[in-house]
């Protein structure tokens, strides 16, 4: 096992949610201005915003190197009498179809850096057209937060964070309903706790 799965099962494998049993605001928000379809989460980890997703109706898929991540979110499913179909490994070997999805919502799905644009070329054949992508994850300057307040979270390293530059080019192919740089406060589980920097980014899919 690499380090940095072992990384996410060490995280995970805690009793308590590393970052809570709630949904992202911003993704909560969103997802309820669209009509429930089929709707993927990369990265998804213990599962709170796929749980929301499938509570309202939506068919959700997800995925995540973790095994530990896996096994909360299905217990977390299973106490909210909804299921998910989860997936572990790599984007690559795992079974998802060309245009399989109407929605992918990509919340802190920090990918290694040096993987992170090609994963999101992987994830927009996934897509359909006039799809949506929902995006929320660190910015490039939050790197200042942290080295404040280390209980905010997010990478510490700035290639693993974005930019609105990088979201531009990564998903060129979009329309841009919505694409800003925010400082928000944040208060999800054990480790997102405090004032950050985000990239929100909402794209429709020409």
């Amino acid at each position: 096992m690499n380090n940095w799965t072992q990384r996410w099962d060490d995280r995970y494998s805690n009793e308590e949610f590393a970052y809570g049993e709630e949904p992202n605001n911003y993704l909560k928000e969103q997802i309820q201005k669209l009509k429930p379809s089929a709707i993927l989460f990369p990265a998804e980890g213990e599962g709170r915003n796929a749980i929301f997703a499938a509570k309202l109706g939506w068919n959700v898929s997800a995925f995540d190197i973790s095994e530990e991540g896996k096994n909360k979110a299905l217990k977390l499913a299973e106490t909210n009498n909804v299921s998910i179909d989860y997936q572990v490994g790599e984007l690559e070997t795992l079974d998802f179809k060309e245009e399989q999805f109407d929605v992918i919502a990509l919340i802190y799905a920090h990918f290694p850096a040096e993987i992170k644009s090609e994963i999101h070329k992987q994830l927009d054949k996934l897509l359909r057209k006039d799809g949506i992508i929902i995006f929320e994850a660190f910015s490039k300057k939050h790197l200042e937060y942290l080295a404040i307040n280390d209980k905010v979270g997010g990478p510490k390293d700035i290639e693993s964070l974005f930019s609105i530059e990088e979201i531009k080019s990564d998903f060129s192919n979009y329309e841009i309903i919505e694409l800003e740089e925010k400082e928000i406060k944040l208060n999800e589980g054990l480790f997102h706790n405090g004032t950050g920097t985000v990239i929100r980014f909402i794209g429709r899919k020409k």
